[in-house]
This record gives structure tokens, C-alpha cells and sequence, in this order.
């Protein structure tokens, strides 16, 4: 389809710039019509004439047979013409026919061009007088009279539309001869509205002349191959010609499918496979933990007792009445009573969930559990962002929670409750862009996960100060070594090291709530001192706890492959479950191998080595030259390190360094084994090696397991779910209050019993007068106090004083006497 504008049936883009003038300069001297500077799927140039400079030739208007005639041919526009990758265009007033038209290789259309969206071409062009062929009109309208119709009713290919060519503005010709926009149709050939012929007969048959320089709406299917354009905007005008040839489109995926694959992308993630991992074992190195949650705990029942009761603790008086936090049910009338021993706040959120005893033994057995998880999970994660592979930080993860010596921690939740010290650690190490194996990376910053990283530190230390503490100064002597080998590196370089805005104030953030968090859980703690002076640690009492060499190569008797053949050299221990400090024997051999087969770096292992043994030093206690180069001297000026009473506990950092040693060693393996499977040929051997790199894990597992007893949950007594507080419960010593504090969490009536690491002077007396009980004397003091009831239990009198006065008469002392199921209650 021609447009009818004089001289664009054979229209060629023209170069800008000075190229442009030089093509005007020879043009305007051959009287050849100057043409429109070559766009990219935008409008011609407005430069561009709306008419034709006269001249010999120089006006091209249609023929007097209706064929339009293509422009003449000067020997400036053949060049650059040629410069375009066209091929040179002869004029009808010639005899002979351009062999490819005026269509450019990359500018204009191509025959049948159908994907470029452009118009298609016909199979042959009409040239001057060359009619096409048999002069036979083209199919579905579009033939000139008596001319080169184009098949399919298209322009023809001297004169088709340019590949994404927009009509000329303001009426101006069209970009090798497209339609022209806002009627843009040529003068003596424009089509009027309603698709009448053009005046000089230029109209196609059956092809409406588009209104405003627009395709007419009626066009066929044939006449629609590509898309007509304007302003550089494509509009499509019909589908395409081999679009039933193509293939179907892919469906846009619904709701669900999209929420199907993330959660599938999800579900298959290192992350989420490590987390699911972490939790079956623990699962199963507990067992039978959640055999019977409700009725059994994992070691003893006494200290897990208290540890059960300060949850639910937690939990229910921060929804009832938060200001009471620390003034606890326990030791009546005992102010800051909560701070006595480790609180385990950070599980309050836990505590909130439930009530009564059996959902408080519940609550520790989860918890307990998911403790294990969290602990392989943050090791995991820590030896990752170092560096280590997937199986190396699956060692440092297994050997870091389960190694022997915290089997004989399985009473003591607070220790076991380590997992939020390597999680934090990864998370800050992340958020840094640092990495023990690659170093310093500015470009992997973070800021985001350094907020994260100091919220589970700040987690971590409402724990409890019995491993938070070292915990604590750890961060703190971390933060100032990298403060210290920052500016020393730029000293040295003389250049800024790169840190950013955004994450310096995510560290003064985060390190403030840290900060503050360690400073309110103190507060009660100190305050606790100053009203029981006593309750302070001396260096006798560390001495006590203090574990000679040998605990290092000694496993607690809760070891399943160790504990029968350490059994003498447990003897030979003053205390053995805070001596017994074996962290595995294949985990020292697989940190002996990480010093000489490694991918961390030599000073980085020599570093580690140097980790290992300061720490053990310090996990000696006196026992390392008495401590006056190491345990003493923090005992004496860090706050609140005189409240640490056992130095074995600081194992769990020497196990933490000695897991990533072991992780360097089995990532080189497994390295060596894959670049070794690579080369094989055939390939075969390559799943055995591959398993072999799983040896490792699957010992330091093994070496984990244990024997762990879970005894029976004494029942709560029918007696204190109707007794009235403040109350006593008889007998009361340190082991069976703990039974108590665990009974009393239903309803939560304050109780003169307790048991913490520390025994106050008034629980003392109240032992003491209490013995002769029920007698005037004790009935006195224990009003004083504002006991209003006395629980007698039968079941535990036999060998105490109890034994004869439980059913001695009461009326003289004025107090009520009544049997209540297997306990007696005094009314006072």
C-alpha cells in the first residue's frame, strides 16, 4: 500500500548530522528530493519537505495509469544508500528494476517480514513501467491500476513500509513509504475517509485509506502481516500470518501455582533442609524426651524442675502483671526472688502458653528439644558463612551440641541453650560481608542482618548469665580487635576501608540494646547481691569446680560409647559432672587433621589452635597455675564474672573452635573427593567417594549418643490445688522445693519454698524453727512471716521429725488440722 506522497514509493533513509548535509548538498544539486533522517522505531525527522524540490525528475507523483513511480536515481543517494546496506534503487524512467528495491537489510521491509512488524512485501516490485506480474491485481485488494500490485495487498517492495517505521508528523511523507500520521496521505493520492480511491486513483481496492493517518479498521487479514506505527508506538493490526505455526504460549500460572512453587522453592532451600535436619536429630539424639512429654524429664527432676516453673513463671506474670517480674511466687517473703539463679526469660513467650504442672513439663521437654536444634542449626549456619561446605559445617554443627561432655549438662537447660551464640555470630559475620576463607567482602554488607545478628545476642543473654556472660565480653573484645584492624588497616594504606553509614548505625544500635538488655537483666542480680552479701562466689568456691587435665579425655557416664570405660577415671574426680569435659575423640583428630589439611588459611588455623587452648586454659579455672594468669584475674575485675562458680563450662567455647578446625579438614576432603570423581573415567567410583565424605558426620554422631535417663515427674498433691498462700510446704530442703516451685504453678500461690544456686538466711530459719513443727513456737514464727498454711506431706516425713508429730492434736495451738488425700493442711 502506497502512501500517495509523491517520491515515497521508493523513499530511503538517510543518514543525520553532517552525513545528512552532504546527502542535501548532492541531492539539491540533482534536483532529488531531500529524505527524512533515519529514525529507530520513532517518527520521521520534521525536516523532512512535505514536497518534493523541483527539479529534472524530481517530482515522482503517480503515474497517469495509477502506478506510482519511484523516485530517480543520483549517485550520492546510491552511496548512501550502499552506506545503509541498501541496494541501489533504479527510478521507473529507466528501464530497469531494482534487484532488491529500497529496503534495507535491517531498516525496512523485508519480504514477507511477518515477526518484524513491519508491512510484508510482494514477491516482486514494481518498477516504473515493470507492471507485476500478468498485471493481475494482488490478492485481497491493494492493486494499483494497471501497476505492480503487491501480493497480499501490501506496498510494493520498492516502496514497502520500513521495519517498525512511524508515520511523518504533520503530514509529512512516511518513513519509506509507510502510511503518514494525522493524515499524512500524499497530495493528489490521499484517500478520503470512507476508503474511496484516491484522486489520482493511488487507493488500493478493498483497502481503506486509514483516517488521520491510521490503518483502516476494515483492513483483511492479508493486508495486516505486520504492525502499522506511529509516534514510535506499535499498534498491532491483525495476528499474524504464521502464528498458527508457532508454539502455544505458556499459560499464565494461577494463584495457587505461583504459592505452590515458592513454597516448593522454599521447602528445598539449604536453609530450610538444614533447620528440618537439625530438628529430626534432635529429635532423635533426646530420645525418648517426647516419649511421655507431660510426666518425665530428661536427666533428673530437680533442677529441671526449677527450670520448668521459671518458664511458666515468665510467661504468666508478664500477661498478668509484668511489674511482679522479679519478685517471684518463691521464697516468700524474699524480695527480687526471680534473680536468684539463671531466669531463662527469653523462653517467657513459651511461658505463656499453658498452665499448671504437667503443661510446665511439656513445655521444658519442647524446649529442651528445640534447645538441641537451635544449637546445630546456629554452629551450621556460623561454619558456612566462614566458608566450610555443606558436610564440614554439618560436623562443626553435630559436634558443637552433641559432644560428650554436655551430656552431663542434660539437667541444665541454660547451658544447653547455647545455639543463639554461633547464630548470632553468623548473622553479624554476614551482615559485615566477612568470612574466615574469603576475608572482607564491602560488597556483601548488609546492614539488615546485623540488626538481626545483635537480636538473638541480645536473646541469647536474657537466657541467663552462666554462659551469656563470657558470651557478652566475647562480642565486646571482637568489636574492639576489628575497631583496632580497621583503622590500622587505613593507617597502613592510606585509603578508607569501605564500612558505610548504614551499617556503623546498625552497630551502635544494635550493640546499644544489647547493651541495655545486659544491663536491666543485671539490675536484679546486683540487687540480689547487696541483700545477700553471702550469695557472691569466692575463689574457694570456684577451686571446688575447678577440672584438672585429665577431664579433657573424660566422658561424663551418660555417654553411650565412653561412659563404661571412663568409669575409673570418673572416680578419681572430685566433682565429675562439671569435670568430665570430653569434647569427642573424633573431633580432636578431625581439628588435628584441620591443622595441616585445610581450606582456612594457615594464620587462620594457627588462630583456631591458639582459640582451643587459651580457652581450655580458662575452663581449667586454678587448676592452671592456680588461675593467677587466667581465671583469677577475670574472677577479680570483669563484673559479674565472680557470679561463675563452674570454669568447665567455658568447654563449650573450646568445642565450638575445635568444630571449625574439624569443618576446614572435611571441606578440603570433600573438595579433593569431588575434583577426584571429576577426573575419573568412567565415573562410576564417584558415588562411593562422594559417600565416604559423609565417615566423618556419621562418627562424630555416633560419639554423640547417650544414655540419658528421663525418671518420672512426682505428682502434684491434691493438697495444693486447694490450699490457700502464702503457704509451706514440710519437708523443705534444696532438692524436694524445687517439686514445689513446679507444683505451685497452678494458680501460682506464693510459697516459702524454693530451691536456687544460692540458700537465703530466712529459707534457713524457716527450715530450722519448722522442724518441730507443729509446736507454739514455729506456729508464731511462721505467722510472723504471714504463712497462712502448712502442707504435710506423708509420703516424705519418714526419717524426719514428722514422722511422730503429723498426727499429734493442734487444738491448743489454735490452728485446724485436715487430711487432704496423701498430705495433712494446717490452717494457721
Amino acid at each position: 500500500m502506497t502512501s500517495g506522497q509523491p517520491g515515497t514509493g521508493n523513499a530511503r533513509p538517510t543518514s543525520t548530522g553532517a552525513d545528512a548535509q552532504s546527502r542535501t548538498a548532492t541531492t539539491a544539486a540533482a534536483g532529488t528530493p531531500t529524505q527524512p533522517a533515519r529514525t529507530s522505531d520513532k517518527t520521521l525527522a520534521e525536516t523532512t519537505p512535505d514536497q518534493p524540490a523541483p527539479g529534472d525528475g524530481g517530482t515522482a507523483g503517480a503515474a497517469p495509469n495509477g502506478d506510482a513511480e519511484a523516485g530517480p536515481a543520483t549517485s550520492a543517494p546510491a552511496k548512501d544508500a550502499a552506506r545503509h546496506g541498501d541496494k541501489q534503487d533504479t527510478p521507473a524512467g529507466h528501464s530497469t528494476t531494482a534487484k532488491q528495491g529500497t529496503t534495507a537489510k535491517q531498516g525496512t521491509t523485508a519480504k514477507q517480514d511477518d515477526a518484524e512488524g513491519g508491512t510484508a512485501a510482494s514477491d516482486r516490485t514494481a518498477g516504473g513501467t515493470d507492471a507485476s506480474k500478468d498485471d493481475a491485481p494482488a490478492k485481497n485488494g491493494g492493486a494499483a491500476k494497471n501497476g505492480g500490485a503487491a501480493k497480499n495487498g501490501s506496498a510494493a517492495k520498492n516502496s514497502s513500509a520500513a521495519k517498525n517505521s512511524s508515520a511523518a508528523k504533520d503530514g509529512s511523507a512516511a518513513k519509506d513509504g509507510s502510511a503518514a500520521k494525522d493524515g499524512s496521505a500524499a497530495k493528489d493520492g490521499e484517500a478520503d475517509k470512507d476508503g474511496s480511491a484516491a484522486k489520482n486513483g493511488s487507493a488500493a481496492k478493498n483497502d481503506s485509506a486509514a483516517k488521520d493517518g491510521e490503518a483502516a479498521k476494515g483492513a483483511k487479514a492479508g493486508d495486516a502481516d505486520g504492525t502499522s506505527k506511529a509516534d514510535g508506538e506499535a499498534k498491532p493490526v491483525g495476528p499474524e500470518r504464521w502464528e498458527a505455526f508457532a508454539s502455544a504460549p505458556e499459560p499464565r500460572p494461577s494463584i495457587f501455582t505461583r504459592v505452590g512453587r515458592a513454597v516448593g522453592r522454599f521447602l528445598i532451600h539449604e536453609w530450610t533442609l538444614a533447620a528440618l535436619g537439625a530438628l529430626a536429630l534432635a529429635v532423635l539424639m533426646t530420645w525418648p524426651t517426647l516419649r511421655y512429654p507431660r510426666y518425665t524429664l530428661p536427666q533428673d527432676y530437680w533442677d529441671p524442675s526449677l527450670q520448668a516453673w521459671q518458664m511458666a513463671w515468665s510467661g504468666h506474670i508478664l500477661l498478668a502483671d509484668p511489674a511482679r517480674l522479679w519478685q517471684s511466687n518463691t521464697f516468700f517473703p524474699e524480695l527480687w526472688s526471680f534473680a536468684f539463679s539463671d531466669t531463662l526469660l527469653g523462653y517467657a513467650p513459651a511461658g505463656m502458653l499453658g498452665s499448671g504442672p504437667e503443661d510446665a513439663v511439656l513445655r521444658y521437654n519442647i524446649m529442651f528439644v528445640l534447645a538441641h536444634a537451635l544449637a546445630t542449626f546456629g554452629a551450621y549456619a556460623l561454619a558456612r558463612q566462614l566458608g566450610a561446605g555443606r558436610i564440614g559445617a554439618a560436623v562443626a554443627g553435630v559436634s558443637y551440641t552433641y559432644a560428650p561432655w554436655l551430656l552431663a549438662q542434660a539437667g541444665h537447660l541454660h547451658v544447653l541453650s547455647n545455639g543463639g551464640i554461633p547464630l548470632a555470630l553468623a548473622m553479624l559475620a554476614r551482615g559485615h560481608g566477612w568470612s574466615l576463607r574469603h576475608g572482607y567482602r564491602p560488597e556483601r554488607r548488609h546492614d539488615g542482618w546485623v540488626y538481626a545478628g545483635w537480636l538473638v545476642a541480645a536473646w541469647q543473654l536474657s537466657l541467663g548469665f552462666g554462659i551469656g556472660l563470657p558470651f557478652a565480653y566475647f562480642l565486646a573484645g571482637a568489636v574492639l580487635v576489628a575497631a583496632v584492624f580497621f583503622y590500622a588497616r587505613r593507617l597502613r594504606t592510606g585509603q578508607a576501608v569501605p564500612f558505610g553509614r548504614r551499617l556503623f548505625a546498625a552497630d551502635v544500635l544494635g550493640g546499644v540494646l544489647f547493651a541495655g538488655v545486659g544491663l536491666l537483666m543485671a539490675v536484679p542480680f546486683f540487687k540480689v547481691t547487696e541483700l545477700h552479701p553471702y550469695a557472691e562466689r569466692t575463689i574457694g568456691d570456684i577451686s571446688l569446680f575447678s577440672p584438672p587435665a585429665t577431664g579433657f579425655v573424660t566422658a561424663p557416664a551418660e555417654s553411650r560409647i565412653w561412659g563404661g570405660l571412663h568409669e575409673g577415671a570418673r572416680a578419681a574426680l572430685p566433682w565429675h559432672p562439671e569435670m568430665t569435659l570430653l569434647p569427642g575423640f573424633v573431633l580432636y583428630a578431625l581439628a588435628a587433621g584441620g591443622l595441616f589439611f585445610s581450606v582456612w588459611r594457615l594464620r587462620h588455623r594457627l588462630l583456631l589452635l591458639a582459640g582451643v587452648l587459651v580457652t581450655m586454659a580458662f575452663a581449667m579455672g586454678t587448676r592452671f597455675f592456680d588461675g593467677t594468669f587466667t581465671y583469677v584475674p577475670l574472677f577479680e575485675h570483669l563484673p559479674g564474672w565472680s557470679g561463675l562458680r563452674t570454669p568447665g563450662r567455658l568447654m563449650l567455647w573450646t568445642t565450638l573452635l575445635l568444630g571449625l578446625l574439624a569443618a576446614g579438614a572435611v571441606t578440603a576432603l570433600t573438595d579433593r573427593v569431588r575434583e577426584l570423581t571429576a577426573q575419573r573415567i568412567p565415573s562410576w567410583p564417584g558415588p562411593w567417594l562422594r559417600m565416604a565424605t559423609l565417615l566423618p558426620l556419621l562418627l562424630v554422631t555416633v560419639e554423640g549418643l547417650n544414655t540419658t535417663p528421663h525418671p518420672v515427674v512426682p505428682t502434684q498433691p491434691a493438697a495444693m490445688r486447694s490450699a490457700q498462700g502464702p503457704l509451706l510446704v514440710l519437708p523443705s530442703n534444696q532438692s524436694l522445693d524445687q517439686h514445689v516451685m513446679l507444683w505451685s504453678t497452678d494458680g501460682f500461690p506464693d510459697v516459702v519454698n524454693g530451691g536456687s544456686g544460692f540458700t537465703p538466711r530466712q529459707l534457713d530459719d524457716v527450715r530450722r524453727v519448722s522442724q518441730s513443727f507443729p509446736d507454739q513456737t514455729s506456729v508464731d514464727y511462721l505467722r510472723t512471716l504471714g504463712v497462712r498454711t502448712v502442707v504435710l506431706l506423708r509420703g516424705q516425713v519418714v526419717g524426719t521429725p514428722w514422722e511422730i508429730s503429723i498426727d499429734a492434736p493442734v487444738e491448743s495451738l489454735g490452728i485446724s488440722r485436715q487430711d487432704v488425700g496423701d498430705a495433712v493442711v494446717y490452717r494457721l
